[in-house]
């Protein structure tokens, strides 16, 4: 029995189908981070990213845009392992960002339900309001919401398909595909890694 972990070639071949590539990706985030730019020209731009689903997508998108940023990161958890939103939003951490009166752009990797950006932006208020808020995702998922959440930045919409790669993950494992793309039902339910 080969006990060995998996490559990121072999988790490529998890994949029922490409939703974008790479290239695509890219040429997204280019387009996103120039109308960012264009938003808050001359302003300093406070970002509060979500972990860690977000990492691929925050650090590539905010290496393109051309303004000066101050970084926060929070860590949050809705998914709890599963292949759908438990209802549930945990903060892993106790103390938010401090964003009282600054320019903040809240950038998660997907909307799906609404929870967790709900909850988040709520909180980030509640600690101080910032003097103006956005928020952007990689992909919106055109589904039935529990809250609604008005997007300022969006890369792609999506149907209801799980999908994984460039940050989104299941159980931990695919982040690091540089695609986006929809896990074969074979893969979902199998035990952690």
């Amino acid at each position: 029995m080969n006990t060995a972990a998996p490559t990121n070639a072999s988790l490529r071949m998890h994949l029922d189908r490409v939703l974008f590539t790479e290239a695509q990706i890219a040429e997204r985030l280019d387009e996103m981070a120039e109308a960012i730019t264009q938003e808050f020209e001359g302003e300093t731009l406070t970002v509060v990213a979500l972990m860690h689903g977000g990492l691929f997508f925050v650090a590539d998108l905010l290496r393109r845009v051309d303004l000066p940023l101050r970084v926060e990161c929070l860590s949050v958890a809705s998914y709890h392992g599963g292949t759908q939103s438990s209802g549930r939003v945990t903060f892993l951490q106790n103390n938010l960002p401090k964003v009282a009166g600054q320019n903040v752009l809240v950038v998660d990797d997907i909307l799906d339900t609404g929870r967790t950006l709900h909850a988040i932006t709520h909180r980030l208020v509640e600690n101080g309001a910032p003097e103006k808020m956005q928020i952007g995702v990689l992909l919106d998922k055109n589904v039935k919401r529990a809250h609604e959440v008005d997007l300022d930045y969006s890369g792609f919409e999506i149907g209801n398909d799980f999908v994984v790669g460039y940050g989104l993950d299941y159980r931990g494992l695919y982040r690091n595909l540089p695609c986006i793309g929809v896990l074969k039902r074979e893969y979902i339910g199998l035990p952690e890694a």
